[in-house]
């Protein structure tokens, strides 16, 4: 079982988007899949239609006690650990485990037998929990707006792996909602696109994406061949290429 978080500091990126369709996108190839949304605002929960058991918390999360809260979605292969509002406080219950940095790895390690891939979708912080999430993960894909504030945020994170001593070859970025008529934009692309660091695929901006607000569906569920279900599918083919699976 490999475990892939989706992070970035800045909030607005597209993380829930990317953790929803790449996550779909694998069980569509047939990886038996599991989203565990651990953001408080519960948006790829909302996203699935599915509200988590009423005795869940953050407390059961970390202590492994999470088997019978998952829940199956409308897709095969893909199931969801939904979000608790009690997420908000996980910083504090990580403070007071002497392994904080493996927890995570640790409380998903008795589903090993059952999934092949676990997607985490992160929230949008610099926190105890943003280390235990980069430790704990086999791979972090960060989506990146081709604009200056989000450039520094992938700064950050690099400067934050080395301060807790991970390797940063386990940071994979990619632009995301990406346009083609911003001089920026286009101009970022150029610049950093040719270090390793970045995937080629990039997401553009895309009212097909916004929708899934309404839709509460993957973009690949609504339309299958659609130009974002097939930038996802690229973007998937790259994370597959660099050894996660």
């Amino acid at each position: 079982m490999k475990i892939l978080a989706v992070y970035c500091s800045k909030g607005g990126v597209g993380k829930t988007a990317t953790s929803v369709n790449l996550a779909y996108t694998a069980s569509q190839n047939g990886l038996a899949t599991l989203l565990c949304d651990l953001d408080p605002q519960g948006a790829s929960s909302y996203y699935f239609r599915i509200r988590p058991k009423k005795n869940f918390n953050s407390k059961k999360l970390l202590e492994g006690n999470i088997r019978k809260y998952i829940r199956a979605t409308d897709f095969d292969d893909l199931d969801l650990l939904p979000a608790h509002f009690s997420y908000r406080n996980m910083d504090l219950k990580l403070d007071r485990k002497k392994q904080e940095a493996t927890a995570l790895r640790e409380a998903l390690a008795p589903l090993a037998e059952e999934y092949d891939l676990v997607f985490l979708d992160c929230p949008p912080n610099l926190t105890l929990l943003s280390e235990t999430i980069i430790a704990s993960a086999d791979m972090v894909v960060t989506p990146v707006i081709p604009t200056t504030l989000s450039m520094l945020s992938l700064e950050q994170l690099l400067k934050l792996c080395k301060k807790i001593g991970v390797d940063k070859t386990k940071i994979h970025a990619f632009f995301s909602m990406a346009e083609k008529r911003k001089s920026m934009h286009l101009d970022t692309i150029g610049k950093y696109r040719k270090y390793k660091l970045f995937m080629k695929a990039v997401i553009p901006y895309m009212a097909e994406v916004e929708k899934m607000g309404i839709t509460r569906k993957p973009v690949g569920a609504v339309r299958s061949r659609s130009v974002a279900s097939l930038a996802y599918e690229r973007l998937w083919k790259e994370v597959e290429q660099r050894g996660l699976v």
